[in-house]
């Protein structure tokens, strides 16, 4: 294509129309039009962008693969500009750029561009601020996607810490409905049998020890040896000992046994045992089937107070313990995985920050999530948040390995990531940087092999007098 010609088409191009011809003619000459066909990559991942590209006919788009697969990120077009842009800091792409049909650009190599911020006012003004614009709708297109892809973490551990307290429910009921038949035999042989004042004194003290609440988890093998001996105190009573496995599993105590023994004898001592077991074990299903419906309800609440559902996206006095909490409760399931202590300690009385509710408990989940991921197996990570001077100070810190010193410059950097392909989309701590700043804090980091401490400083909002 003749500079004439290429002139002719820059004058029609959508992006460069309005630029005075000696500028179009600058282009023209330090210019070269390349052509691809369908499915060639014109700045492939990983390499530096080698120029400017004006696309004058074709489109082309931009692949990024997260791991599971390329996914379309951009698209241009003819009329649009891609590839180094003046006063970019890209230096090279997340992903592939290929054309999508017959492409054809003319390609201003970057040795050229800081010539042509010079020799080229209008069309380095009108390139500024298509950059500015791609940036905006870059950042916000990949904050969302770095959301979906959080919701989806937290889909998953939400999902495995409700399936364990709902498979519980429902072990329990199924249980529930044979005991309360037990139940029910037991009380129509007991019915038969004439107590008196005593006997029933006896019965009630068996009842009581057996609801008692149990002090600590008992071993494995003390549970192995408590049912033992009241197998073997049911035996040496004639008794059956199909009942001991359910006596052991409460509070009930030997001394209370043989005092309902003492009291009751013959067949009138069995029909109470089995009845205060059956009793007992109702009880103890019941409280089993309320402990794990409060865990449902306190997920629930986590997970609503996690992605702020009933509150407005506006800047006012947060309180930061219920977002650290429900933080350490969603990611729970993660930290279980490896055996993970975490460690939440706030500062009593802490006073609130001013910020976007919704946003800051976005970044208390990817720290803690990156916290997480650093450190190994029976690892610790703590949360922290305590008042300086004017400001709240949140600490997240791991024992993990530490961050290398030849990439301390670059974490904060999109698509930066040491986690393996699929594992990690390199642009979480890039949206922690950009949301601390629009909640007007400020982040930082300390790092060394056992400690790793990520600060985030937010202002205390200003309690305005009544």
């Amino acid at each position: 294509m003749t500079t004439p010609d290429i002139i002719d088409q820059l004058a029609e191009h959508k992006t460069l129309s309005a630029v005075p011809r000696t500028e179009l003619e600058w282009l023209a000459a330090h210019g070269s039009t390349r052509k691809l066909d369908t499915g060639e990559v014109l700045s492939p991942k990983g390499r530096q962008v080698e120029a400017l590209y004006i696309i004058l006919s074709g489109r082309l788009a931009l692949f990024v693969d997260r791991g599971s697969g390329p996914h379309k990120i951009i698209e241009w077009s003819a009329g649009d500009v891609a590839g180094m842009l003046p006063y970019s800091r890209l230096v090279a792409p997340p992903g592939d750029s290929i054309a999508l049909e017959p492409l054809e650009v003319l390609a201003i190599p970057r040795d050229h561009l800081q010539e042509m911020t010079r020799e080229c006012f209008e069309v380095t003004s009108i390139l500024v601020h298509t950059m500015l614009d791609r940036s905006r709708l870059f950042t916000s297109s990949e904050l969302q996607n770095e959301k979906m892809i959080s919701l989806g973490k937290l889909s998953a551990g939400l999902a495995h810490e409700l399936n364990n307290p709902a498979s519980a429910i429902e072990r329990c009921a199924a249980m529930l409905e044979d005991r309360i038949e037990d139940v029910e035999e037991t009380t129509r042989g007991l019915a038969v049998a004439t107590l008196s004042g005593a006997q029933l004194a006896a019965v009630d003290a068996v009842r009581a020890s057996c609801a008692a609440k149990q002090k600590g988890e008992r071993s494995p093998l003390e549970q192995l040896d408590r049912e033992e001996a009241i197998a073997e105190w049911l035996g040496n009573h004639g008794l059956d000992t199909v009942c001991a496995g359910t006596l052991a599993d409460t509070q009930v105590s030997l001394e209370s046994l043989d005092l309902l023994a003492a009291a009751v004898d013959g067949p009138a001592l069995g029909a109470m045992v089995r009845w205060a077991a059956s009793g007992c074990a109702v009880r103890s299903l019941a409280s089993k089937i309320q402990d794990c419906s409060m865990r449902i309800s306190s997920l629930v609440t986590a997970v609503k107070g996690f992605t702020n559902m009933d509150q407005a996206n506006v800047s006012e006095p947060v309180n930061l313990g219920p977002g650290l909490g429900n933080s350490v409760v969603v990611l729970n399931s993660k930290a279980c995985e490896k055996s993970v202590i975490v460690k939440l300690e706030l500062e009593p009385e802490l006073p609130k920050a001013r910020g976007f509710a919704g946003e800051l408990t976005q970044i208390w989940g990817i720290l803690l999530d990156n916290a997480l991921d650093a450190v190994a197996k029976d690892g610790q990570v703590e949360v922290l948040a305590a008042r300086e001077d004017q400001n709240i100070v949140v600490r997240i810190i791991d024992d993990g390995p530490g961050i290398a010193e030849e990439i301390r410059d670059r974490i904060f950097d999109p698509f930066f990531t040491t986690k393996p392909q699929g594992h990690g989309t390199g642009l979480g701590l890039d949206i922690v940087r950009r949301l601390v700043r629009h909640n007007d804090g400020a982040i930082d980091f300390e790092s060394r092999p056992g400690r790793t401490e990520f600060r985030v400083r937010l202002p205390i909002a200003e309690i305005l007098p009544v």
